[in-house]
């Protein structure tokens, strides 16, 4: 049961509930999750995303941002 205060309408109730658990499975999840997946002419600017984990489709391999490029996880090749 979601603890809200009086002023949130009983209609949105339900929704917050359902946000505050899917916030609960990003944070601890309990089964595997998909990452995000993309070919590599498309990822996106490894500075926006460090620490990040990726599958690089085109290539059939993973690859992390470091905070300056994505590298490969296969190879340790900056992408």
């Amino acid at each position: 049961m979601l603890n809200v205060g009086p002023d949130v309408p009983q209609a949105l109730r339900p929704l917050l509930g359902e946000l505050v658990e899917a916030v609960r499975a990003l944070r601890e999840p309990g089964a595997p999750m998909r990452i995000f997946a993309c070919d590599a002419a498309e990822l996106p600017p490894a500075k926006a995303w460090p620490q990040t984990l990726v599958l690089v489709a085109d290539l059939s391999t993973l690859a992390v941002s470091d905070g300056n490029a994505w590298v490969r996880q296969d190879t340790g090749a900056v992408l």
